[in-house]
């Protein structure tokens, strides 16, 4: 399967959506994961929405479903579509309960395949000299700029969102990933670019239903976290 890196170099290294929310969202020196809730619920929702762009699942009426089995050879992809069949005919769920599902082995797996592409670098430190960490910082940076400069092309200069694009764009605006592109003062308008080409007519009507969907649901998950987080 061809995963695009959104740009036109001449020999990208392919990524998944899953991969390029990671990259956006680690700090390339230091190797700290900004925004880690959110960025990890956006990267199994990313998972749902590579396998509907595949052909493998469709979303229809908010209820997830298996069109084709057959594997993608990305393990992340190929583990998260095994337990989507696995699971259909025994409790069907809706692109919500998947999100919270997939979450875990989506990240463990983002970042593995990461790092054995290259583009980061696993570092365990340990903080005040007693808890054990990992940290990811940045061993190539040419994807991460690429993509950065792809996105602004199109959030902050008009330029037409490719199918792939406009569904990462789709991803970080329901997640409230606004912030991992953007500081003020060009925040407020990146929301509202970002809103306008997440609700665009770039694809057709079964992906955008998959893409809205997934958007919404992370919306919902996102919202709901703050206000748990806040009455705790």
């Amino acid at each position: 399967m061809d995963f695009a890196t959104n740009t036109p170099t001449n020999t990208p290294v392919e990524t998944t959506l899953g991969e390029q929310l990671l990259l956006l969202s680690l700090d390339d020196e230091s190797g700290a994961e900004k925004e880690s809730v959110n960025v990890s619920y956006a990267i199994a929702a990313a998972s749902l929405v590579e396998l509907v762009l595949a052909g493998r699942v469709e979303v229809d009426d908010d209820q997830v479903t298996v069109r084709d089995a057959a594997p993608l050879d990305d393990p992340t992809l190929d583990a998260a579509l095994a337990d989507i069949s696995g699971q259909e005919k025994r409790k069907p769920r809706k692109t919500k309960e998947w999100i919270e599902h997939l979450k875990k082995g989506a990240v463990a797996g983002t970042t593995g395949s990461l790092v054995a592409k290259g583009l980061i670098r696993e570092e365990k430190k340990k903080v005040l000299g007693l808890f054990p960490v990992r940290r990811y910082p940045e061993a190539d940076g040419s994807v991460e700029s690429a993509l950065r400069r792809r996105l602004d092309e199109v959030v902050m200069r008009g330029a037409a969102p490719d199918e792939r694009t406009a569904s990462l764009v789709a991803l970080l605006h329901g997640a409230k990933l606004h912030g991992l592109l953007y500081k003020k003062p060009q925040l407020a308008t990146a929301k509202v670019n970002m809103e306008k080409v997440a609700h665009g007519q770039w694809a057709g009507p079964a992906v955008r239903q998959a893409v809205k969907a997934a958007e919404d649901a992370l919306t919902a998950i996102v919202v709901l976290t703050v206000v748990t987080t806040t009455v705790m």
